[in-house]
Formats: C-alpha cells, sequence, structure tokens
C-alpha cells in the first residue's frame, strides 16, 4: 500500500492491508476495501461503500455513498459509480444449496459487472452481472441493467432500455444534419450511429 502522504484513509474505514490503493486516492467514513483489490490513483470511495476481493479499479474513479462494488468486477479509468449503485456477481443467487446445506465459497462462481472507460452508473442503479457498461455510457438512475449496454448509449427502466446517445461529457446528444448523425452541444463533436453502435468522428 503507498505511504500515509499519498493516500489519505480514515480511521473508520476499513481497508485491507493486502489491497493496493494508488496515490491520490481517499477513502472515507466506514467504507470497507477488502483484499486483493486495486485501486488505480486519484480514486474517491464514499462513506459506507464497500469494495470486493480483488476488484479491479482504474485511475480517477468515484464510487459514491452505499454503493457495493461486488468481486470480480473491473472498472476502467474514470468510472462513476453513483450512491447506493449495486455491482452484482452471482447468476443465480441462493442463500443454500439443493439439499438444504448452506452455500460457501466453493459452492458458486461469481461473475462481475465490467465498466468501460468514463461511464456513469446512476444512484440506485443495479447492473445485473454479467454485463459490461461501454465506454462514456450513462446508466440512469434506479434502472436495472440486464444485458451489456453499448459505448455512448443512454439507458434507463427496468429493465434498462437504450433511450437516448450522451457525449462525454455526460450531455444527450441531438440529431446532426444528416441520417444517423448525432451532435454534442457542449462540445460539438460529432457522431455515428450504426447497426445499433455510436462512433465518434475524429477530426
Amino acid at each position: 500500500m503507498p505511504s500515509p502522504t499519498d493516500v489519505r484513509i480514515v480511521d473508520s474505514a476499513d481497508v485491507s492491508p493486502e489491497a493496493k490503493i494508488g496515490a491520490g486516492s481517499s477513502i472515507w467514513h466506514l467504507a470497507q476495501v477488502r483484499e486483493n483489490a486495486q485501486l488505480g490513483e486519484n480514486c474517491i470511495i464514499g462513506r459506507g461503500a464497500y469494495v470486493g476481493t480483488g476488484v479491479v479499479m482504474g485511475d480517477n474513479c468515484k464510487v459514491q455513498n452505499y454503493a457495493l462494488v461486488y468481486e470480480p468486477a473491473k472498472l476502467a479509468d474514470g468510472v462513476f459509480i453513483g450512491p447506493a449503485v449495486v455491482l452484482t456477481n452471482d447468476t443465480y443467487p441462493r442463500a443454500i444449496n439443493a439439499d438444504g446445506t448452506i452455500k460457501s465459497a466453493h459452492d458458486w462462481e461469481p461473475v462481475g459487472v465490467t465498466i468501460e472507460r468514463g461511464a456513469a452508473i446512476g444512484a440506485r442503479a443495479t447492473c445485473v452481472a454479467p454485463v459490461t457498461i461501454g465506454a462514456w455510457a450513462t446508466v440512469a438512475a434506479g434502472a436495472v441493467v440486464v444485458k451489456d449496454v453499448p459505448a455512448y448509449a443512454l439507458v434507463a427502466g427496468v429493465p434498462a432500455r437504450r433511450i437516448g446517445w450522451v457525449g462525454e461529457t455526460g450531455v444527450p446528444l441531438v440529431p446532426g444534419e444528416q441520417d444517423m448523425t448525432w451532435v454534442c452541444p457542449s462540445t460539438g463533436a460529432h457522431y455515428i450511429e450504426t447497426d445499433g453502435t455510436l462512433t465518434k468522428e475524429t477530426v
């Protein structure tokens, strides 16, 4: 673990000595970071948040208060996890086996949620593993994601469905002058939609 001058961990946080915490990161009150979790640089783990064993997180991620990031989730750089978000890890959850015995770690195979660069998961949303949230996508507050989300997609509802596209600032895109083109009103960036996927035009 980095030296105390590189990382801020408040006294009430529970951080395993086997976790790797990148320089400049902050872990706030009552948060728990489990064994072998890997956090990049400048990450923020909010009050009461949980980061499971072996979770991998890139640089500049924010995990807001009371979010639950269960292993083996993988978060790329710049991912935002809103308050009380849940990233699940059990496709067929049960407390007991069919014979009535309590399930142990050996009785199930954890599966994870993968979130790509810059994506944002809104407050109280649930991502049901295994799913991948594409780069710069936005999951609306309260949504339940049960299938992969394409890059730049804005999804909402239960189950979550695409209701639009967003740019890298998170602002919804508006239709361009030509069919199947989209423009970011914030940055002016242009995008092309092809068969349900969006690609940013390069200049």
